[in-house]
């Protein structure tokens, strides 16, 4: 209970983080925040440690954990990297990934089928993080996938973030179709070319992205 009580208060926080209520280089007081969440100071400790592990958060021994925002060119730059590893892993899959992983990949696509209609966003990118693990893993690279799955919690509360605008959760379900449609063709440059477009941040998405943390400073 108390994991799935820190899990919860990671998430609050996270969002705490990007909508600018803690800048960068604010200490994360452990009290405080048991008291804010009314939590002893266990799920807190938790809480910060998942901070900690994505990349939001910085623990300095003796000193305590302390907001660590990327700026907008390393953000850039790390998905960048997120979409070339995306499109290496659909490249790889395109020939590797079995027939068990392509129908576990419509299984997730249809839950998140499902998660639209109901507008649960929350839904939609957990079954959004595990359709692309499936896909890491179907392309039977293990250094590839580990790599993919670091940056991937790196990302996590950024790609969250973009599912909220408007229109974003139908174009990434019209986006999953194609990636499933070149896997199942086991077509390997245009499953990499989907998956690199899926992921790429470019454009519209990325100057909105860039507007909304912005304006928190």
């Amino acid at each position: 209970m108390e994991t799935r009580r820190a899990n919860q208060i990671a998430e609050t926080l996270e969002q705490l983080l990007l909508s600018g209520k803690y800048k960068e280089g604010d200490r994360l007081d452990e009290l405080r925040l048991a008291e804010h969440f009314s939590v002893s100071r266990t799920p807190i400790r938790e809480a910060l440690q998942v901070l900690v592990s994505s990349g939001m958060a910085e623990q300095i021994p003796r000193r305590g954990v302390f907001v660590r925002q990327p700026g907008p060119v390393e953000l850039m730059e790390m998905f960048e990297t997120m979409a070339e590893l995306e499109a290496a892993c659909g490249r790889f899959a395109a020939t590797r990934i079995t027939e068990d992983g392509l129908h576990k990949l419509v299984e997730v696509n249809t839950n998140c089928q499902q998660a639209i209609l109901n507008l649960d966003y929350g839904l939609y990118y957990s079954e959004n993080e595990i359709f692309h693990q499936i896909i890491y893993h179907g392309a039977a690279n293990s250094y590839l996938e580990r790599q993919a799955l670091q940056l991937q919690k790196r990302l996590k509360p950024y790609r969250k973030m973009q599912l909220r605008f408007r229109g974003r959760l139908n174009q990434s379900m019209a986006e999953h179709l194609q990636i499933v449609t070149a896997l199942q063709k086991g077509n390997a440059e245009e499953a990499a070319i989907a998956l690199r477009a899926h992921v790429a941040v470019q454009g519209e998405k990325f100057h909105q992205m860039m507007a909304t943390l912005n304006s928190k400073d």
